[in-house]
């Protein structure tokens, strides 16, 4: 009897580590399958030497030229966008519901998102160019959480909660002001332009808007990557953490600095799109449990998977591209919901 659990536990144990194995490789698979999906469609191998003819200039020579600048210039830009964002809003996520030890927020509780949105309406309204609206997004982005974490400093009793407060107070706001600036703007112009930016979509990525957001983005994930253990210290509570000589709230600063960095970038070169911070961390805990050390990597990878099948179901379903905010929530709540019920014991 003995022998046949501990056979079960050995089987048990090579299934857990395959469906690990399947969970990284993941977001590579749908890398490869979105690079072939489109109005023009590309075959797999035609893909492959499309991405080593600039190392190999000869491995692509029959391929048409509009296949490799389609795949180059246009495909590969917006894919690998995708992949950063979903990756970073995965990791934020988890790591806000760990700092806040709240399973509902992720990283726009502080008004980060709302902020980003005012500044890009506001660049849009007095005409500004691409550059402009996503400089403009990313800094009113990090001046809304400035001003929700200045705020909450000015009360002395518990902190996480007047900060959670004054994030949804600074995002109320930064909204309403959203709202002022798209009653005043142009119906005809200026209008359609912040609604739709507002809506979220990665049309019209270049590798020149790839560039800074891989700068702020990937030394974010590889931080929390680093230090993702201490977000289980920080999950127990202040007291706790302090006893287990890890400075709580040194290492709160640093995670909502570098959590906000990373969104405030995001959301300035892609729009609002919500629902992958909350979602993808519930569904890490759901397939590998509460410890940080392996669900920051699996929101990681779920994260980036996640949002670039969204983006690709955005612009091959309809002959028009979907928003990807609506996407996300069409199809980000069912899941939410479905993932809540199968984890009825807690989070």
């Amino acid at each position: 009897m003995a022998r046949f659990a501990a056979l079960i536990k050995n089987n048990f144990a090579k299934v857990k580590n395959i469906s690990t194995i399947f969970l990284f490789l993941l977001p590579a698979v749908i890398f490869i399958i979105s690079l072939t999906m489109g109005r023009y469609q590309i075959g797999p191998f035609e893909v492959f030497k499309v991405l080593l003819s600039p190392i190999f200039p000869s491995v692509g020579d029959e391929i048409p030229d509009i296949a490799r600048q389609l795949i180059l210039r246009v495909r590969l830009p917006r894919i690998m966008a995708a992949l950063f964002i979903g990756a970073s809003y995965g990791v934020t996520g988890a790591g806000f519901q760990a700092i806040f030890k709240n399973p509902l927020v992720d990283s726009n509780i502080l008004g980060v998102t709302s902020g980003a949105g005012f500044g890009a309406a506001l660049a849009l309204l007095f005409a500004g160019g691409p550059l402009v609206v996503q400089v403009s997004a990313f800094l009113f982005g990090l001046l809304a959480v400035f001003l929700s974490f200045y705020g909450s400093r000015l009360y002395k009793t518990s902190p996480l909660l007047v900060l959670t407060l004054m994030g949804i107070l600074i995002g109320s706001f930064f909204s309403s002001m959203t709202s002022l600036l798209k009653y005043v703007a142009d119906p005809l112009d200026t209008l359609p332009a912040i609604t739709f930016w507002l809506l979220g979509s990665l049309t019209g990525i270049t590798w020149q808007n790839l560039l800074p957001l891989g700068v702020i983005i990937i030394p974010g994930i590889i931080f929390i990557w680093l230090l993702r253990w201490r977000l289980n210290v920080l999950s127990l509570g202040d007291s706790e953490a302090t006893a287990l000589g890890v400075d709580p709230t040194k290492m709160k600063v640093a995670f909502i600095i570098f959590s906000t960095l990373m969104t405030a970038a995001a959301v300035s070169v892609s729009g609002v799109i919500g629902w992958i911070g909350l979602v993808i961390p519930h569904a890490g805990r759901l397939i590998v449990g509460p410890d940080h050390k392996r669900l920051i990597p699996v929101s990681l990878s779920l994260g980036a998977a996640f949002l670039m099948g969204i983006d690709d179901i955005a612009r091959t379903v309809l002959p028009g591209e979907i928003p990807l905010g609506i996407l996300t929530g069409l199809i980000g709540v069912p899941i939410l919901v479905l993932l809540m019920r199968q984890n009825r014991s807690g989070w």
